[in-house]
């Protein structure tokens, strides 16, 4: 399958830094969004090793060993293969992160939320994800969440606690239950996904999800193409009072 894309970030309107960090590697086939924890510089350089040994890792990953047919998906090695690659590469990045930690100590705390989905050529694609950024589905008209998040809100609106409108007012809104930072009990969500032509991915940081609801996502995302989607989800949550960075990346998935 063909992915074209687009992606965008922003500080939003009242964080003096952008703590997000992102890539697009189409070479690679590869996406990802990370949304930094901990305050001064320290969240800035969380997401940005993060990002950077994600890449690093698929880059000098194996090839898988054999090609994946959506027939055999469940039994085909090459499928256990590509989930393994990219948990792999997120726990180098938890890694990576626990080494900087390390070597300077104002660095203590910090911590990013990452989600990222590989789509190579001839396999089923793979997600990977850990914190509460998300990534979404627009397939038919209809909008889902892929990904599950890893926050206390989650939790109470899992538990019938909380609806989705007051989780996304409540004040420990931000608060996750897991993160990549540097802990050696780091646990990645990753699972194959399967992709259809004429689906589009929203890859995108709690600075979006938490301020804007699903349905207004799903509407943008139907009716722009992925350049103007971007720019028009940011400057949504941005009118939503924009309390936190945003980033979003929205991938179109074409036949070969």
């Amino acid at each position: 399958m063909r992915v074209s894309w687009a992606a965008a970030t922003d500080p939003g309107l009242r964080r003096p830094v952008n703590e997000d960090s992102y890539c697009a590697r189409p070479d690679l086939g590869l996406f990802v969004v990370a949304d930094g924890m901990g305050g001064h510089a320290a969240g800035e350089i969380a997401s940005r090793l993060a990002v950077e040994a994600i890449q690093a890792f698929v880059a000098g990953a194996p090839p898988r060993p054999a090609p994946v047919s959506q027939d055999d998906a469940d039994t085909d090695p090459g499928l256990e293969h590509g989930v393994n690659v990219m948990r792999a590469a997120f726990l180098a990045a938890n890694d990576r992160i626990g080494d900087a930690v390390h070597e300077e100590a104002d660095l203590r705390g910090m911590a990013t939320t990452a989600s990222g989905l590989r789509v190579e050529e001839g396999a089923l694609p793979v997600v990977a994800h850990v914190g509460d950024s998300r990534i979404y589905l627009l397939r038919g008209g209809a909008l889902s969440r892929v990904t599950q998040d890893h926050s206390w809100v989650e939790e109470q609106v899992r538990a019938g606690v909380l609806d989705a409108a007051a989780a996304r007012q409540h004040p420990w809104r931000s608060v996750v239950t897991r993160a990549l930072n540097g802990a050696g009990d780091t646990r990645v969500d990753a699972f194959p996904f399967a992709l259809l032509e004429g689906d589009r991915v929203l890859i995108c940081s709690d600075g979006l999800s938490s301020v804007v609801a699903d349905e207004a996502i799903g509407q943008i995302l139907q009716r722009e193409d992925p350049g103007r989607a971007c720019h028009e989800l940011i400057g949504l949550a941005n009118r939503h009072g924009g309390p936190d960075n945003i980033t979003v990346v929205v991938l179109d998935i074409h036949a070969p």
